[in-house]
């Protein structure tokens, strides 16, 4: 076992923490409605007012859990660690623990350019933070041997995807604020095409050094 194994799995356990406690904070950011009266129709008004709030909640949910389980896979693949990924690492919790924030900002001005450009922003510079972090993560001697270079391969491209969408939805949040949003839907589709590249380049690279 490597020494730096007890070192690797707090690394983990620390980053899953942030991850878990950032992605429950969003909640608190959508204030359960005070109704006068009580008739059924001002608690549907009023639940239908909350939905920029509930629906900020389910994008970045979905956006950390994203994040959440690429760290995941990636720290599942080593045996070791660089301290080189410290910073990194360190940098990627600190956007995530900002995630709230900027999904609140965003949530209360649906429609404004300023909040929708931070927020696509935001997640542009934690896609661009993960990728960093996994191509120094991902190098020898660090990965399992257990682990197939095409699925290593695989991890580093897919890191794309999440960078890719959010800085189309960046640009397009400067001419239509709020409908930029529904392009952050392609992440799991252009995570899944650029791993399906990255494979297919190794294995192509693996048959043409064989012949």
């Amino acid at each position: 076992m490597s020494k730096n194994a007890s070192q690797l799995e707090r690394l983990t356990f620390f980053s899953d923490a942030v991850f878990a406690i950032a992605i429950t904070l969003l909640i608190i950011e959508v204030h359960v409605p005070h109704v006068s009266g009580g008739d059924d129709a001002a608690y549907w008004q009023a639940l239908a007012e909350l939905r920029p709030s509930l629906f900020g909640f389910m994008l970045s949910f979905l956006v950390i859990g994203a994040l959440w389980m690429a760290h995941h896979r990636v720290f599942g693949m080593l045996a070791d660690y660089s301290q080189k990924i410290l910073w990194p690492n360190m940098f990627l919790l600190m956007v995530v623990a900002f995630m709230p924030f900027v999904t609140a900002l965003m949530s209360a001005h649906p429609l404004a350019r300023v909040p929708e450009l931070f927020y696509s922003g935001t997640l542009l510079a934690a896609g661009l933070l993960q990728n960093r972090l996994f191509s120094l993560a991902l190098r020898a001697p660090y990965v399992r041997d257990d682990v197939p270079a095409e699925e290593v391969a695989a991890a580093r491209w897919r890191s794309w995807g999440m960078p890719t969408s959010a800085a189309l939805s960046l640009i397009a949040a400067w001419f239509v604020p709020g409908w930029n949003n529904f392009l952050l839907l392609s992440i799991p589709l252009l995570v899944r095409l650029y791993a399906a590249a990255g494979r297919r380049r190794t294995l192509r690279l693996q048959a043409a050094a064989g012949a």
